[in-house]
């Protein structure tokens, strides 16, 4: 039995097959189940927690029942052309109408209740308002909720005025359409064809069946398992949901990676690769930030059940099929006879030695000649291919410097539904896209509501500022103050709006919470963009030490900084793709790059060390190209911001494989062709 461990527990869990085998079919079956009832324990909102915007929205949440961090619903009524929307008659029919439509518990203002003319379109018979539905809260649930109000919305107030063209918009209901739009049948060939194409390339690269359903099983029992951990975590600290996209994902890379290695060498680099990656987001684990800690927390449930079920699980997998070429037999020189004498003994040895050396003279010919053949013309020359694609990755590393996270703008929602329609009203009235996103003021008892409004509608950027009188508006001597923004948050315009609006009304003896919708992107980039020059440095650093302590410094180095390379390269795509490119989206949805950036570190960190570590060269392809026909498959579809996440995972495979993608001629020593491998090329 060997001494190394990671081939003593092989050679364990090849004597215990069957009992291993039931332990992971117990994994797959019991903790699929644990893992779907245990969804609900991660956090919902998707918004960045710890940040004053965060602070004021949950204190608006507690006290009011709605609004704070999810953005209402805009109702927009356009009147017949003679109708003077001006008058106290017109104005209080609509906002009775919206009253009525919107429910008990929702708080609604508009030109009615303040005479603010930013409640107006320019068109002189254009009118909305801002309805915060009585249920709502930002989770999965509650924003379904708003949602399915805003249905409920529109219809009651076509019936109530027949004769107004009434549509209701938001950036809710824009999400909404663009889901329930659904992907056409187009999108869904492509969709099936991404599909077929993921079996058929695995069948192809592994040369069997179950040589194709083996990395898929890896990557189901890494995918439950990591799961449940991460589930069990989010009983005592904060987990976003965020983390059902980043496992999956990278549990399907990894087992590909994983699957494609060499026996022999499958353990070294499993054990490696997965101390070097776990190391690196166990620190990512402990920032005081959200969304860093959930994807640190995934990223090192995936490594830690991912490296188990590479050293227990795939060997015993790989012992029911045949996975590496048999070698030739060789005649083994017959023993000397324990009488034959010595002379003949040593002669023996002496024509043996020779024969080796003669033999190892002739290889290295043969190699020289064939290493002179490949670089004539045998293959193609990699050196300018590699130099295009670095150059690639470090043009898209710059373009990551000019990423601007927060919700794509509403225009880019969804090209057409009733939302879209609401939306195209207000804007061809004159009204900024601003409103979708309106600020919310908590003022404390004692203050005078309708100084804070008249000191923030100076700011400049806000289109109006109102403190509404009604009921709901006022809750225990506090009041809500409504401020609309000129332009949409996650614009530069729109961030100068917010912060322009805090610093206002920070005066005083305490500064006034800000809360909203459109708070939630600059928490964002306050909260977590910040620590990112931080974070980064110090993953990396424990990645390298990790790698450099079991491998080489040389290896760590590379390996690391490929890593880092590949993944702010991705946030880079998706600058160019999203904010620069046709979609013109403005913005990049903020934790988006953050598990894209994950997603590519980890993949493109086991990649490198899998070919160090004698790996195939087609593996870093193969394992690309599944992963992106996965994503595809699942995720291409009309929803923006799906495709956004989707599109990510995508091309940070792909630029992996860029970035790793050098081909070692078959039969070289270091790296041995299998014949579960596939000849691309």
């Amino acid at each position: 039995m060997s001494t190394e461990p990671s081939l003593r527990i092989r050679d364990f869990a090849l004597r215990h097959r069957v009992t291993v085998g039931v332990v992971w079919l117990l994994v797959l079956l019991l903790g699929g189940a644990a893992a779907v009832a245990g969804l609900g324990r991660l956090d919902q909102s998707f918004t960045a927690s710890g940040g004053p915007g965060h602070r004021a929205n949950q204190a608006i949440q507690e006290r009011y029942g709605n609004g704070a961090a999810v953005a209402p619903l805009v109702a927009v009524a356009s009147w017949p052309a003679a109708t003077d929307v001006r008058t106290a008659e017109t104005a209080g029919r609509f906002a009775d109408a919206v009253r009525r439509a919107a429910g008990p518990g929702a708080r609604t203002v508009s030109f009615a209740g303040t005479g603010d003319e930013g409640f107006l379109g320019a068109d002189g018979r254009t009118v909305y308002a801002l309805v915060y539905p009585g249920a709502g809260k930002p989770d999965l649930a509650g924003l379904a909720a708003v949602e399915a109000a805003a249905g409920t919305l529109r219809a009651g107030l076509r019936s109530a005025l027949p004769a107004v063209r009434v549509e209701v918009t938001g950036v809710l209901p824009l999400q909404h359409d663009s889901a329930v739009a659904g992907p056409g049948p187009a999108v869904l060939a492509v969709k099936a064809g991404c599909a077929l194409g993921l079996l058929v390339l695995l069948v192809l690269a592994f040369r069997s069946p179950l040589g194709a359903s083996a990395p898929l099983l890896l990557a189901g029992v890494t995918s439950v398992g990591a799961l449940v951990l991460v589930e069990a975590v989010a009983r005592f600290t904060e987990i976003s949901f965020i983390v059902v996209y980043l496992v999956p994902v990278t549990a399907l890379v990894l087992a590909v990676h994983r699957w494609a290695q060499p026996p022999g060498t499958a353990g070294r680099s499993a054990v490696a690769a997965g101390a070097a990656g776990a190391a690196a987001c166990a620190v990512l684990a402990v920032f005081p930030a959200a969304f860093l800690r959930s994807v640190g927390v995934a990223g090192l449930a995936v490594w830690v059940v991912g490296t188990a079920a590479s050293l227990t699980l795939a060997p015993v997998l790989g012992s029911l099929a045949t996975r590496t070429t048999r070698t030739p037999q060789t005649t083994r020189p017959s023993r000397p006879s324990p009488t034959a004498p010595t002379a003949v003994t040593a002669r023996t040895a002496s024509t043996a030695g020779a024969a080796r050396t003669a033999s190892t003279a002739s290889a290295a010919r043969t190699a020289s000649t064939a290493s002179a053949a490949h670089g004539r013309g045998g293959r193609r020359p990699r050196a300018l291919p590699a130099a295009i694609g670095l150059a690639l990755l470090v043009l898209l590393a710059g373009a990551a410097t000019q990423l601007r996270v927060g919700n794509p703008e509403a225009h880019a929602l969804v090209a057409g539904g009733p939302a879209r329609d609401g939306l195209d009203r207000l804007t061809a009235a004159g009204v900024p896209s601003g409103v979708l996103n309106p600020l919310e003021v908590l003022v404390p008892a004692g203050t005078d509501a309708a100084a804070v409004a008249a000191r923030a509608a100076r700011v400049p950027g806000v289109l109006l500022a109102a403190a509404p009188t009604a009921a709901e508006w006022r809750r225990d001597g506090s009041a809500v103050v409504v401020v609309v923004p000129e332009e949409e948050p996650m614009t530069a315009a729109g961030a100068a709006t917010v912060t322009a609006l805090r610093s206002a009304l920070s005066g005083g003896a305490a500064a006034l919470p800000v809360g909203g919708s459109g708070v939630v992107d600059r928490d964002l980039v306050d909260g977590v963009y910040r620590l990112l020059p931080f974070a980064v440095p110090a993953a990396a650093l424990a990645a390298f030490l990790a790698l450099a302590a079991l491998t080489t410094a040389g290896a760590a180095v590379r390996a690391v900084s490929g890593a880092l390379l590949t993944a702010v390269a991705s946030a880079g795509a998706l600058t160019v793709l999203w904010q620069w490119g046709p979609p013109d989206t403005g913005a990049v949805t903020g934790w988006v790059p953050l598990v894209v950036g994950a997603f590519a570190f980890c993949v493109s960190l086991d990649r490198s060390v899998a070919s160090a570590a004698g790996g195939p060269w087609w593996a870093g392809p193969v394992a690309a190209g599944a992963g992106a026909l996965a994503v595809l498959a699942v995720g291409i579809g009309p929803q923006v911001e799906l495709a956004l996440l989707v599109s990510g995972f995508a091309m940070a495979a792909l630029f992996d494989a860029l970035a790793g993608g050098h081909r070692t001629p078959p039969g070289s020593p270091a790296r041995p062709t299998y014949r579960s491998s596939l000849q691309l090329v």
